[in-house]
């Protein structure tokens, strides 16, 4: 059984894609899927506006964390990329551009900030 740290992080993980989830939402875009399992890797988000899609890695970040590119390892980007060209192999939808999107979620005094960063590579 994972101990009460595990599933406080766990939870928390959630809170932070389900509100990455909203905020693209209200921008326009569309989750056609959610924590989506596929070539040896996990997608927390599929977005798509149009014939544009996102596979979104989601980073809960506390004071001190890293905040850029740098919390994606090369490892955890090779997962994530193959993830999404499995995710793609399936899609019959349109497709004008795909690519990678990093989502952090840093809480702050005034609430949640979400910064979003296309494309890590």
């Amino acid at each position: 059984m994972p101990s009460a740290r595990r599933r406080a992080a766990y939870r928390a993980g959630l809170d932070a894609e389900e509100r990455v989830a909203e905020h693209l939402e209200a921008a326009g875009w569309r989750i056609i899927a959610r924590r989506w399992r596929g070539g040896r890797g996990e997608l927390d988000l599929i977005a798509r506006d149009g014939s544009r899609l996102r596979f979104v890695e989601v980073k809960l970040r506390q004071p001190g964390d890293p905040v850029g590119l740098e919390c994606v390892s090369g490892h955890k980007l090779r997962r994530l990329r193959s993830a999404a060209e499995a995710f793609l192999m399936g899609y019959d939808g349109p497709l004008r551009e795909a690519c990678l999107m990093v989502a952090l979620v840093e809480p702050g005094p005034d609430g949640v900030a979400i910064h979003l960063l296309d494309d890590p590579d």
